[in-house]
């Protein structure tokens, strides 16, 4: 991947203009799976995922009960960002576990979105990231740290790792060389997307950072790890997030395509209308 950010063409296309260098190559949620435990195929045009574990496996776990709708929201690349909520001042655990138990988000990891926003308008305060963005990306990627019955451990780490695919050049994946010696990932041959956020080893290599300070290095299956990585990227990414092109900018330079930054954008705008209801005290 490229050591530094590289902005999608204006014209935002669904892959990158031939030639020029390719943004952070990243695997759609669709290719996320644990290393050795099962095969996704997707059926196209459909969304539908069919999950085929091997005889030797135990058996998956229930597919989680989500009830909290995100409906898809049809705006033109570039044209506007997702609407900001501003967290609380007050009581805010009551506000994360309200928003959890509404939003099938785990609250640690609503807490990690929030604790990186608060980090990154301190730090960078003219790039205005939402922790609504972050829980876009977060749901696309791994529904919040939870894809595959993984957990979020009360100090934020996944009870198991979630690895994707290897980036071999089979269809529908990009080629990517082991950048790590497999240390992130678990595979000296083939880099694969690591953690709650999905990201390769070489991004996290560069753009890495410890929430908490303890001198530990970073953690990609650690969702306040992840989080604060995620939003200093798209930072360095898209310039200014409270405007369209700045918002597009960044997250298609996360994941190269229209179809996933209208997904990330719906999910933004869902939770921000949730929390705002929340807010007001209408839920």
């Amino acid at each position: 991947m490229a050591a530094t950010p590289t902005p999608p063409p204006t014209t935002f296309p669904e892959a990158p203009t031939p030639g020029a260098p390719p943004p952070p190559p990243r695997p759609r949620r669709r290719w996320v799976a644990r290393v050795g435990a099962l095969v996704v195929l997707l059926a196209f045009g459909t969304g539908a995922v069919v999950v085929v574990w091997k005889a030797t496996e135990p058996q998956p776990p229930r597919p989680r009960a989500y009830r909290f709708a995100v409906p898809e929201v049809a705006v033109a690349p570039g044209t506007a960002a997702p609407t900001a909520s501003p967290v609380p001042g007050n009581d805010r655990t009551a506000w994360v576990q309200r928003m959890a138990d509404l939003t099938d988000m785990p609250a640690r990891t609503v807490q990690a979105y929030v604790t990186a926003e608060d980090r990154t308008r301190a730090a960078t305060p003219g790039c205005n990231l939402t922790w609504t963005t972050l829980a876009g990306v977060g749901r696309v990627e791994s529904h919040h740290g939870e894809y595959d019955g993984t957990d979020v451990a009360q100090d934020g780490t996944l009870t198991k790792p979630i690895v994707g695919v290897p980036l071999d050049g089979s269809p529908g994946v990009q080629a990517i060389p082991d950048t790590d010696g497999g240390r992130l990932d678990g595979d000296p041959v083939w880099d694969r997307a690591v953690g709650s956020m999905q990201f390769l080893p070489a991004t996290w290599a560069r753009w890495s950072q410890r929430a908490n300070a303890d001198g530990q290095p970073p953690n990609p299956q650690n969702v306040d790890d992840a989080a604060l990585t995620a939003a200093r990227y798209l930072c360095a990414s898209g310039g200014d997030l409270a405007t369209g092109p700045g918002w597009w900018k960044a997250v298609l330079t996360y994941n190269a395509s229209t179809k996933y930054a209208r997904d990330v954008f719906s999910g933004a705008e869902a939770y921000a209308r949730k929390s705002d209801e929340v807010v007001r005290g209408n839920r």
